[in-house]
């Protein structure tokens, strides 16, 4: 059975890199968003069990789909990827629910890892 995937960075090279970085065998109905408020819907709208969150957006940044998902009790797992590493900005999306951290450009490898890690695999 697919999950429904929602990948949300303002950067279309971003998002076109974590979908190459997807272990082959995941079985996903990707979709794509390029700012929070996107992300919101989607995921209101049921197509994202799992997301992938850039922190910094137009419109709405990661912080902010956090957030709200948090306040609405929306259902999806979230892992942040970000190239803002300050201890600060992963301490803060883990208080707001994210999952996990994983650092941009993101690497296969430690993709894998964390989703193995989460049973998510």
């Amino acid at each position: 059975m697919s999950i429904p995937l929602l990948i949300c960075d303002d950067s279309n090279m971003a998002r076109k890199q974590v979908v190459k970085s997807l272990p082959e065998e995941w079985e996903v109905d990707i979709t794509l968003a390029t700012n929070g408020l996107e992300a919101l819907d989607a995921i209101r709208a049921g197509k994202a069990e799992m997301v992938f969150l850039d922190l910094t957006m137009p419109e709405m940044d990661g912080y902010g789909v956090l957030e709200t998902v948090k306040e609405e009790g929306l259902k999806s797992v979230v892992i942040v990827i970000s190239g803002d590493i300050q201890t600060e900005a992963v301490d803060r999306v883990k208080s707001l629910g994210a999952l996990d951290f994983i650092k941009k450009p993101i690497n296969k490898d430690k993709l894998r890892e964390t989703l193995n890690k989460f049973g998510l695999l």
